[in-house]
């Protein structure tokens, strides 16, 4: 009988270890970081969506563009449109429409109260993020209202104001421990 040699001490890495961190879930595939400058951003829900392979595989590759994505319901089924998530590089000629309208996984009480708040003039359903969850691929969509262009000019305000009382508080810290 042969004697196998000494075991090695070292834990085996973990499994997710070789994974991208964008499909496991640890970062978002996209992100629409002008929303927030652009809409007053009001309640948040998470819908799935109904995504074909080569869509997948795109997201999943980083190829997404939320910028100019908006959200609509209509008889009863809520949809995404104007997200582009850019071909897949190894797609055959059956690769995917960029543009294409995208059909959200939501319940029916959610879509309920999403189309009653959508009754408000100038309220819009805006996707702020796109992220990979339990090997599904969700969208967090945001109920929004259109700032004005002062609105604008104080969140900028507010920012730099902000960060000026950050580095404030930084450098008199540095000024007083050493």
């Amino acid at each position: 009988m042969a004697r196998s040699g000494p075991k090695s001490t070292q834990s085996p890495p973990p499994k997710d270890a070789k994974r991208d961190p964008v499909a496991v879930g640890k970062h978002d595939a996209a992100q629409n970081r002008a929303a927030s400058f652009h809409y007053h951003l009001t309640d948040k829900v998470e819908a799935g969506i109904a995504l074909r392979g080569t869509e997948v595989k795109a997201v999943r590759a980083g190829q997404v563009q939320l910028r100019e994505g908006y959200a609509m319901v209509k008889n009863g089924e809520a949809s995404l449109l104007a997200v582009h998530i850019g071909a897949y590089n190894h797609g055959s000629i059956n690769n995917h429409e960029p543009l294409r309208s995208r059909r959200l996984l939501l319940h029916k009480l959610e879509i309920e109260k999403l189309q009653f708040k959508l009754q408000t003039k100038g309220i819009t359903l805006i996707p702020t993020r796109m992220y990979f969850k339990g090997g599904k691929v969700k969208v967090e969509i945001a109920v929004a209202k259109g700032k004005q262009l002062w609105d604008k000019r104080e969140t900028e305000r507010r920012k730099t104001a902000d960060s000026e009382a950050k580095a404030a508080i930084a450098s008199s810290k540095k000024r007083f421990a050493g």
